[in-house]
Formats: structure tokens, sequence, C-alpha cells
């Protein structure tokens, strides 16, 4: 199972959160860092969040259209 850390960026309801996972690549040309990232949306149980904390996510079943990840733990707070 894939294990990433992020940012929340929103909290649409009580149980989904939009979590900004960023990671740094080369250019395969060039050989710049480049800094990329991905919104996931992330299933919410029994965590108070809010905009801005660090958290952990982790790969699920779908939980629905676009949830595919779950909220296992929060790092650091806002």
């Amino acid at each position: 199972m894939k294990t990433l850390q992020g940012e929340v960026i929103s909290l649409n309801n009580l149980a989904t959160a939009r979590v900004k996972v960023s990671r740094v690549t080369q250019h395969p040309l060039y050989k710049k860092s480049i800094r990329q990232s991905s919104n996931f949306a992330c299933h919410v149980e029994g965590l108070d969040l809010k905009v801005g904390d660090k958290v952990v996510i982790t790969e699920c079943r779908p939980m629905s259209a676009t949830k595919r990840f779950k909220v296992t733990s929060k790092i650091a707070k806002a």
C-alpha cells in the first residue's frame, strides 16, 4: 500500500479532505529540480483536521468516485 505525506488544503465536508502531496523531480534533459504536486480526495474518520495540517495518507479501497486514500494520522498542526 502507498503511504504519502501532504498538507490539508480544503475540508469539503466532515468525511472528506483534500490533501496536496508535493514532490521534487529532476527534468530529464536539463537536470533542473522541478517541484510537482498532486491533490487527493481523502476519507477522514475520527480526526479533528484543519486547513494547513500535515497528515499521512494511505491507499485504500475506493470509498467513492474520487476517494482512493484515507487519512491515517496527523503529523503537525497548522
